[in-house]
C-alpha cells in the first residue's frame, strides 16, 4: 500500500489539512491581530486543501476496489 503513489498523496494531504488546522486552531486561540485578518483565509486554504485530501482517498478506494 505504501507503494501506491496516490496513497502517499492522500496521506500527505491529510496531514497538510492537519498543519493547517493546527495553525488555524493556534491563531485562534492567541487572538490578536493576526487572527483577524486571516482567520477566514486559513479557513478557506483548510476547506480547500481537504477537497483535495477527500477526493484523493476517494480516488485511491474506488481504484483499489476495482482490483
Amino acid at each position: 500500500m505504501f507503494s501506491d503513489p496516490l496513497f502517499v498523496f492522500a496521506t500527505i494531504a491529510c496531514l497538510v489539512v492537519l498543519a493547517i488546522l493546527l495553525f488555524g486552531i493556534g491563531t485562534f486561540a492567541r487572538g490578536g491581530e493576526f487572527n483577524k485578518r486571516n482567520a477566514n483565509r486559513i479557513m478557506r486554504w483548510r476547506l480547500g486543501v481537504q477537497f483535495v485530501a477527500v477526493v484523493l482517498i476517494v480516488a485511491f478506494a474506488w481504484l483499489r476496489s476495482r482490483g
